[in-house]
């Protein structure tokens, strides 16, 4: 399909939506039937995380609340919507498909071998593949043409580029000053892992897609519109566990780190509000 011209009626949602997701959006239903099971089992049972430290303990915790409480139900409430024809569904399911790849490549490197490694990797597998099927089977120009609107495909292009660079100069300001001092950073003394995997997935992967994709969703090439709500999304989720986690610390009788809720808490903010806007969008060209 190709995008319509002043002539032509828009593609409907169901339009942009190719039948070959179906199989990709059933398969993520069994991604978060699993994931659910491993977060009641790592929020039941203590051994699961003994090995962690003090300050590494919260924030796993606080993923699995997340997990289990918001990214769990909204991948299967999306895939619902999806296979009903909602191309907003659709992209949201592929941004929390996304948050699913990068926080399970978390859970089985940075955690100590236990009773929940092999789930944590079908989980990761499930949701990869689910990803790679589930963009591989839109119809980019399609999407792109439901998604005409300039000024909020142009904000969000740029949103994209400045919290990407701000996110790598945050972690470059801790690594690159330990590389020069030949020290071990904070964080990674702190959590007691080998590195830093968000720095690793961000700095390798992540922030730099989303520089592409916002570059490109400037360009107007097509697979843009597509990635980028999903990232969008991406960086929603990432932000909600940070936020919980002085939450689980204070319920835990520790010392909440209280003040990383106003910044964060804003960017999430603004990043949902984004997503709001930018999905409102839906058909509209000016």
């Amino acid at each position: 399909m190709t995008p319509t011209d002043h002539t032509s009626p828009a593609p409907t949602a169901s339009a942009s939506l190719s039948p070959t997701a179906r199989p990709w959006l059933f398969l993520s239903l069994l991604a978060a039937a699993l994931a659910v099971v491993g977060n009641v089992v790592a929020l039941s049972v203590d051994r699961i995380y003994e090995n962690l430290t003090d300050v590494f303990l919260p924030q796993a915790l606080a993923q699995d609340i997340v997990d289990l409480a918001l990214v769990a139900p909204l991948l299967v409430v999306t895939a619902a919507l999806a296979l009903r024809g909602s191309l907003r569904a659709y992209l949201v399911w592929l941004g929390a498909l996304t948050f699913t790849v990068y926080n399970y490549v978390i859970y089985v490197v940075a955690i100590d071998f236990g009773p929940l490694f092999l789930l944590w990797v079908a989980v990761l597998g499930l949701a990869l593949f689910c990803l790679i099927g589930g963009v591989g089977a839109a119809d980019y120009a399609a999407v792109k043409a439901r998604f005409a609107h300039p000024r909020a495909i142009k904000v969000t292009a740029w949103v994209l580029i400045v919290v990407a660079g701000l996110f790598a100069l945050l972690w470059l300001s801790e690594d690159v000053p330990a590389l020069l001092s030949g020290e071990t950073p904070k964080t990674i003394a702190d959590m007691d892992v080998l590195t830093n995997p968000v720095h690793v997935l961000d700095l390798a992967f992540f922030l730099p897609a989303a520089v592409l994709v916002g570059v490109w969703l400037l360009r107007g090439r097509p697979f843009a519109y597509v990635a980028a709500p999903a990232l969008v999304v991406f960086l929603i989720l990432t932000g909600v566990p940070i936020i919980v986690t002085p939450v689980v610390q204070a319920v835990r009788g520790e010392t909440a780190t209280w003040g990383i809720l106003a910044p964060i808490g804003t960017l999430t903010a603004l990043l949902t509000a984004l997503l709001v806007w930018l999905l409102a969008r839906e058909g509209q060209t000016d």
